[in-house]
């Protein structure tokens, strides 16, 4: 077995986990360079081979796998800095994305203005040619409308095509057509039809997709482009597999034909490498949250799966390609705390990125961040950061946090970074109900695992904040994406637009539609190196009551695909309802709004493990700092631990810190830290200290 390498390249730092032959491991981080995002990945590898003394060529030639996950093209839509696109549009419904589903998106906020579409106007280009909801032409294509359409995108030097025709998930024609033309006259434009993307129906979530498909195409093309030819460069020969927002890996290829899969698909890792470490406990249920330097992500995984949703959105935009249900807020270390014009304190959700950076990092950054309050409240020794690699200078932090907060508000320098601490905290509480209440779901049944390097400083306070007794923050809680990228399977996801009564569904049709999706799903896996034995199915169906607007996604056994228990879909949805709106109507006839079916390409899962290496023969250095107690609403003192030698069993009662040289534990007042089998390290709230040790595997 050869070197297997996961990186997840972030907006401030880009992390990866390196798996030896021989089981050991190596943590790095470095710098992420927003402005030409492949290169971080080129500077990680070439400071890796450094410390194992080798050029870089001499190391990537022991490399099989790289796992790579990026946000360069959610960034990048973020910001506005993707290529100018344009839309062709079925004739009258040139405004579908402004109009989105006809409602206020906010019903009472009047100051809600509406987000800018990707496609301006005068790009969104109608052409003539209608199919009705069943599929039959009412109105021929007019080849002549796609013809001057595309004179005026060359015109305007369009780089990307979306086409999205009404009712073309019901026949696909047109799109076809259309495609056609566009690629004779413009064989450099990367093209998007809505139908091969996206064959449902709802005219908006389409259109927006593809459109956001385009939108990304030429990013995370250009971004692969630039990647490989670095890698090949230094005669790497081994596999790259890519991240998606499914949860799932794919090629570079693969992943470049659908890009919006690349949106949001940083943090997809996560919820799955979550199962690695609740595994060890019996759980096979958890809330993952994953804190960095510019942004904060949670998710739930329930029943052994990350849950996933077809109905999400990227910037207020409609993104329904399925994806892990994951919550992102502007709140990380990097978040710029500010005093608005009414005197409240605001974090994020603006972020000071790597570059300026906060004002700790010496890097030119002048304004107050999370990073710094943490700093000032004794949570981050700026000696320690990054394994000392990073050295943090604390007197700029005091004098940001007094200008931008302590001034304006009358305080005390250490009272501001308490208000700056304690926002974003709720700030990420609120983001953890928000994946959890609206599913039905109680986030006191789920214990949390703590990623990122600012997770573990701030999640103590997360779970207070919730009322969460268990908190599992990993040895290498830093780099924790990256590990799951190691254990993640192969991911293609099909759908096909059905609009009937579930009743009158023949198990026959039903059928014929779920193999044709296999089938394809089948060939796209082989393709990918995936052996037939490691190929399965997992199929499901949108269903909502008669007459509802939203409907629900059920999965059912994949015994199904032979035989339909139509009963068992009906029963599935009743119960499904029940828990998420606390009702159901065993009466009410059922809808059927789309067949789906995941493709899946199993991935030894003993490839990589978040057991953490335990350093018996650290020398440990007793210390005392003093840090901020939210309890006491004090300074106080306190010790410091040095995680790297604490081995199964030892426990830390906070008020406490816990270093780990790429993170800080910080263990407030009411838990108790002690360490697993595994090398993680467990917090608990010491009133029911008996109860939950009881339930927890430590040995």
């Amino acid at each position: 077995m050869s070197i297997r390498i996961g990186i997840d390249v972030g907006g401030t730092f880009t992390d990866f986990l390196v798996i030896y032959p021989e089981g050991q491991r190596r943590i790095h981080k470095t710098s992420s360079v927003p402005s030409d995002p492949p290169l971080a990945v080129y500077n990680g590898l070439q400071e890796i081979a450094a410390l194992d003394k080798k050029s870089i060529e001499e190391f990537l030639a022991g490399v099989e796998l790289i796992v790579h996950g990026t946000t360069v093209t959610t960034n990048a839509l973020l910001t506005r800095r993707g290529p100018k696109t344009a839309l062709l549009g079925t004739e009258g419904f040139r405004d579908v994305l402004p109009m989105r589903h006809g409602t206020r998106e906010e019903p009472y906020d009047n100051r809600l203005e509406q987000p800018d579409p990707l496609v301006p106007r005068h790009l969104r280009l109608p052409v003539g040619g209608r199919f009705d909801y069943k599929g039959d032409e009412v109105t021929p294509l007019s080849e002549r409308d796609v013809r001057e359409a595309v004179e005026i995108m060359r015109e305007q030097d369009v780089k990307s095509v979306a086409i999205s025709f009404m009712h073309s998930h019901a026949a696909t024609a047109h799109e076809d057509r259309a495609a056609e033309i566009v690629a004779e006259l413009m064989p450099d434009a990367y093209i998007t039809k809505s139908s091969e993307l996206l064959g449902q129906a709802r005219y908006y979530e389409r259109t927006s997709t593809a459109v956001l498909n385009s939108y990304a195409g030429p990013i995370i093309s250009g971004y692969l482009t630039k990647l490989l030819e670095l890698l090949s460069g230094v005669r790497f020969d081994g596999i790259l597999l890519m991240m998606q927002s499914n949860g799932g890996v794919a090629t570079p290829d693969q992943l470049a034909k659908r890009a919006a899969l690349s949106l949001l698909s940083g943090p997809a890792s996560g919820p799955t490498a979550g199962l690695l470490v609740t595994a060890t406990h019996g759980w096979d249920s958890c809330i993952t949250v994953d804190m960095g330097g510019t942004s904060f992500d949670a998710a739930v995984v329930k029943d052994n799966k990350p849950l996933v949703m077809t109905d999400g959105e990227i910037d207020r935009w409609s993104l329904a390609l399925p994806a892990v249900d994951i919550h992102t807020i502007g709140a990380g270390g990097g978040s710029i705390a500010t005093v608005d014009e009414g005197g409240l304190l605001r974090v994020g959700p603006q972020s000071a990125g790597a570059v300026p950076g906060p004002a700790c990092y010496r890097r030119g950054g002048v304004h107050a961040t999370t990073t710094d309050a943490d700093v000032v409240l004794g949570y981050i020794d700026p000696d320690t950061f990054m394994n000392g690699q990073i050295g943090l200078d604390r007197e700029a932090s005091i004098r940001a946090i007094k200008t931008d907060v302590a001034d304006p508000l009358g305080l005390s320098v250490e009272e501001a970074a308490a208000g700056i601490y304690e926002i974003v905290n709720v700030t990420m509480a609120t983001g953890v109900r928000d994946i959890t209440v609206r599913r039905g779901l109680d986030p006191r049944d789920f214990p949390i695992v703590v990623a990122g390097g600012a997770g573990p400083v701030h999640a103590a306070a997360i779970a207070r904040e919730l009322e969460i007794p268990v908190l599992i923050t990993p040895r290498d809680s830093s780099i924790f994406c990256a590990a799951g990228m190691l254990v993640c399977d192969f991911k293609h996801d099909y759908v096909q637009s059905a609009n009937q009564r579930l009743h009158t569904l023949s198990g026959e049709s039903l059928v014929s539609v779920w193999k044709g999706m296999a089938e394809e799903g089948r060939n796209t896996l082989l393709a990918e190196g995936v052996a037939e034995t490691d190929i399965s199915f997992i199929p499901s169906l949108d269903l909502r009551y008669k007459g509802q607007w939203y409907e629900l996604n059920v999965e059912v056994n994949a015994s199904n695909l032979e035989a339909p228990d139509f009963a068992e879909f009906a029963k599935a949805f009743h119960s499904e309802h029940e828990v998420l709106f606390g009702y159901n109507n065993l009466e009410m006839p059922i809808d059927l709004l789309h067949i789906r079916l995941s493709a899946i390409g199993h991935t030894p899962k003993d490839r990589v493990t978040l057991t953490g290496t335990i350093s018996a023969d650290a020398v440990r250095e007793p210390k005392r700092r003093n840090i901020w107690s939210p309890k006491q609403h004090r300074m106080v003192e306190v010790d410091v631990h040095q995680g790297g030698p604490m081995g199964p069993g030892e426990e830390v009662e906070g008020p406490a810190i816990i270093e780990l040289g790429t993170t800080t534990i910080v263990v407030l007042d009411e838990y108790n830290t002690v360490v697993d089998k595994n090398g993680s390290f467990v917090m608990y709230l010491r009133d029911q200290k008996e109860t939950l040790k009881a339930r927890l595997r430590l040995i």
